[in-house]
């Protein structure tokens, strides 16, 4: 299901996806099955979304991400790819993020560039993760 508002680019989106109003998906940007884009979303084109996966209101995945099956992402998180981001920077390098299988964000934490969130790991609403974490591990504030 594509909502008719949305602005669906890409050709890769697996079976059962819903994709909410007033999202963009660039045309490289590979989706698996049976995940929920909210509206207001956006995705880049070197973006891959395992199954399963629930993208809730005002997240933007830029390339270099890749997200595995189960995940929650919850709203307004915020991704960097970018360490040392420069207007017109034309030698700027992509730092993507890996965000391994049930992992969860919640609400408004920002993930760093470079960082590996790793399987099962809760991410807590307003966090701001600058390393990575390890499988099950539950990170609040700053870490």
């Amino acid at each position: 299901m594509i909502h008719p508002l949305a602005d669906v680019q890409s050709a890769n989106i697996g079976s059962d996806t819903k994709i909410w109003q007033f999202c963009v998906v660039l045309p490289g940007a590979v989706i698996g099955s049976n995940c929920n884009i909210c509206s207001h979303c956006f995705l880049e084109n070197d973006v891959e979304i395992g199954d399963n996966v629930t993208i809730k209101c005002g997240v933007q995945i830029w390339d270099g991400m890749r997200v595995e099956d189960d995940v929650f992402i919850g709203p307004n998180v915020t991704f960097c790819n970018d360490k040392y981001p420069r207007s017109r920077n034309t030698e700027w390098q992509c730092d993507g993020i890996v965000i391994k299988k049930g992992a969860s964000i919640g609400a408004n934490a920002t993930i760093l560039p470079g960082v590996i969130i790793g399987e099962g790991a809760m991410i807590g609403a307003g966090a701001i993760v600058t390393k990575n974490v390890v499988p099950g591990q539950t990170v609040k504030g700053k870490h």
